[in-house]
């Protein structure tokens, strides 16, 4: 069960991030999302820590028809996730330091501070521009 930490950084990142999101076209459900490009699926997926207070937002790419998994396995295009692909960048607000990719809540008070956290995020997203994720990977 999801504490009421988690539960209010959900609520704040379904409100802040996931419209914008959805405007720049992607489809999914809170923590997946997925865009379809001409040549490849942009793939966004929030995964929280276990134990609580922080988490990663892991951009990836796949082919427009899917990924294979390595045991056979199959998963369409409007099923992929950013955790079927095994190349994936974590969004972060320091590039120099790349093991500062997860994103803390554990002392947040009240909504706003929820809020705040969440922008964080919405700042760094640059999915306007619909090659940004894959270009990550250049």
């Amino acid at each position: 069960m999801a504490s009421n930490l988690r539960l209010n950084m959900n609520n704040s990142l379904k409100k802040i991030v996931v419209p914008y999101l959805r405007e720049h076209g992607f489809k999914g459900t809170f923590p997946h999302f997925r865009r379809k490009n001409e040549d490849n699926i942009d793939l966004i997926t929030f995964q929280f820590n276990r134990y609580g207070g922080s988490f990663v937002v892991e951009l990836a790419t796949c082919p427009r028809e899917g990924v294979t998994m390595s045991w056979g396995e199959e998963v369409p295009p409007n099923k992929v996730t950013a955790h079927d692909v095994d190349d994936r960048y974590r969004l972060t607000e320091d590039i120099k330091e790349s093991s500062e990719t997860w994103f803390n809540y554990e002392n947040a008070k009240n909504e706003e501070d929820f809020d705040l956290v969440a922008s964080r995020v919405l700042s760094l997203l640059h999915v306007s521009d619909r090659n940004w994720i894959k270009n990550l990977f250049k």
